[in-house]
Order: structure tokens, then C-alpha cells, then sequence
């Protein structure tokens, strides 16, 4: 369960932090409202019967129809003027014998838990009702509306019941029941023979709803069994998104394979053309540069850096001598083909 509500009882100068929670729940089958030729749900639009324009929930305001026919227009602004009890507070009123509320008065009811690491003053009321016999009468706010309830205990548990209030309890009077006579003490005492042959201790347990027992059964053969009463509704394969999403997947990939493609990108070397074997050439090329510059930068830390700077001189200008001798030679080629013509 899930607390609806967060509070303490106020008792005297003692506050028992508490826990609210729903203690009924309603098993009826809900149904809804359908077009019977098609299934369809049945929607209600809030019309305006003045304008006749569709008004959002926002924008209703709650109003009040006097028997004279006048009508008041109260807005959240009005309600929030009003007096209320404390929200979030329990004020015990008084405490009365129990016997003495009739059960018509009680409405709703709504088990308290505990709301506190020591659960001392919790234990304290409950246990204080038990011994008294006595209901604490309370004030208890909830979604805005202030009820007049019995805090008692049930089943070692504290427990608030809603109660009416007088005037909404109807009074019985039935004018069939004037100038009934009694019944007679043979009548009084057959009846009482029958009572006792049929008394015996309560148990809820013993009765069931066979009505909603029987509606259950209904509505399960008819689902079971298909038919035009049964609109199914729509279900997707469990399989079918995750072999979307593979096919997907495979799609995006090769979309992607196809643009590497086209951009060059990603494509393997191929060993028969001339340009790929070129490639590696120059890569190997690439690393060794490195490795000649980590030599030129070792070179400084060196005792005797000057006496090898003649040398990388002197070979640097041998490939120059090289190509004078060579140039001479051409030279002197073509001046002998030009005396021999």
C-alpha cells in the first residue's frame, strides 16, 4: 500500500506522527461506456451550454444553484478563504464510550501507521483506547475537507472511520408503521427459536460476491472464446523490434561502407598498382626523419660537438664536386661533336 496522507495526532501535549492509508478497496469489475456498433470508448467533451464552445478543465469553476434558480460562481480564491482544520494535524476532541456512535454515522476508513523511528507514543494511544474502551473523536482534513471521525483501534492497528454528520443522516419516518399492533409472546418466541437455530459466530470469509464471481467467469469465456463481442486489441510482435533494429543496424553499416567508398577512405591497398608500393617507401622514409632528429638533438650534449662540423661540411660539398666533374665531362662532349661537324 501507499500512504495518501502525512500527519500527527495531536493528543493533549503529546503528537504521534502517522502514516495514512486506504483501508478498503472496491473489487466491482469497471466497465466502460462503448459504441455498440464498433467497440469504440465513449469521450465527453465539456461544452459551454451558452457559448457552446468546448471548455477546458482549467478554466471550469464550481458554482452553486440557490432553490430560487440564482447562480453563484465560487473560484479557488473563495474556497481558500474559508476555515479549515490544520492539514497536516489530527486535534483529538474528546474521548467517548464506543458503544455510544451508531455504526450509520461511520463512512470511510483509513488505517494510521507509525511515522516515527519509536513508534513509544503510537503504542501509548493505542494502547490507552484499548484499555478505556473508549473512540477518540477527531477532526481529520483530507483533499481539502474537513470530517468529523472516530479514531479506535482494529486489530492492534490505529485506525480513523470518517463519520457523518447528523444532519446528513436521514431521518426514518415511515408512515406504514403507524398503529401497528405488537407481536404476540408466540409469535416473539418462535421467531427467537429460529435465531438461535441460525446463530453463529461472524466470519466475512465465509461469503463471497457471487455476482462478480459469476461476471468474472463471463467475461473470461468470452475473451477465451473470441466472437463479435470481443474487440482484441492490437498487439505488436516482441521479436519484430529487435530484427528492426538489426536490420537497421545492418543498413547503417553498409551506408557507411558505401560513403567510405566513394570518399576513398577506409579502402585496403591494392599490391598491384605501382603508387601502393610507393607508399611504404615513403612511410619508412617518414620514420626515419625522427630518428635522425633525436641523433641532431643528442648531437649538443656531446663534449667535442666542433670537430664534427667539418666533417657533415666536407660531405656535404662532395656531391657538389660530383656534379662539376659531371657538368665538365658534358661539356666537353659537345665541344668535340661541334669540331668533328
Amino acid at each position: 500500500m501507499r500512504s495518501i496522507w502525512k500527519g500527527a495526532i495531536a493528543f493533549g501535549l503529546v503528537n504521534v506522527p502517522v502514516k495514512v492509508y486506504t483501508a478498503t478497496e472496491d473489487h466491482d469489475i469497471k466497465f466502460h461506456q462503448v459504441h455498440g456498433k464498433d467497440g469504440g470508448r465513449i469521450k465527453y467533451d465539456r461544452k459551454c451550454s451558452v457559448c457552446g464552445e468546448s471548455v477546458q478543465y482549467a478554466d471550469i469553476d464550481k458554482a452553486y444553484e440557490s432553490p430560487d434558480g440564482d447562480r453563484v460562481i465560487l473560484t479557488d480564491e473563495d474556497f481558500s478563504s474559508l476555515p479549515a482544520a490544520e492539514k497536516h494535524e489530527i486535534p483529538v476532541l474528546e474521548f467517548v464510550p464506543t458503544e455510544q456512535i451508531d455504526p450509520i454515522l461511520y463512512d470511510k476508513s483509513y488505517y494510521l501507521e507509525p511515522d516515527s523511528t519509536s513508534p513509544k507514543a503510537y503504542v501509548l494511544l493505542r494502547d490507552t483506547l484499548t484499555e478505556t474502551d473508549r473512540t477518540a473523536l477527531v477532526h481529520f482534513t483530507l483533499r481539502q475537507k474537513t470530517r468529523l471521525a472516530a479514531l479506535r483501534v482494529h486489530e492492534d492497528v490505529l485506525m480513523i472511520q470518517t463519520l457523518l454528520w447528523p444532519d446528513e443522516v436521514r431521518a426514518a419516518e415511515f408512515g406504514s408503521l403507524d398503529g401497528v399492533s405488537s407481536p404476540r409472546p408466540q409469535e416473539l418466541k418462535m421467531a427467537g427459536a429460529l435465531v438461535e437455530s441460525m446463530s453463529g459466530d461472524f466470519d466475512p470469509s465465509e461469503y463471497t460476491d457471487e455476482y462478480q464471481v459469476e461476471l468474472r467467469k463471463v467475461l473470461d469465456e468470452a475473451i477465451e472464446n473470441g466472437g463479435e463481442k470481443v474487440v482484441h486489441a492490437e498487439r505488436e510482435d516482441e521479436d519484430t523490434g529487435e530484427d528492426a533494429e538489426v536490420v537497421d543496424l545492418v543498413a547503417a553499416l553498409q551506408r557507411s561502407v558505401e560513403a567510405a567508398g566513394r570518399s576513398g577512405r577506409g579502402r585496403a591497398p591494392d599490391s598491384g598498382d605501382g603508387d601502393s608500393e610507393k607508399a611504404p617507401a615513403k612511410k619508412a622514409s617518414a620514420k626515419k626523419a625522427p630518428a635522425e632528429k633525436t641523433a641532431a638533438e643528442k648531437t649538443p650534449a656531446k663534449k667535442t660537438p666542433a670537430k664534427k662540423s667539418p666533417a657533415k661540411k666536407a660531405a656535404a660539398k662532395k656531391p657538389a664536386a660530383k656534379k662539376a666533374a659531371a657538368t665538365k665531362g658534358r661539356d666537353a662532349a659537345d665541344h668535340s661533336e661541334r669540331k668533328g661537324a
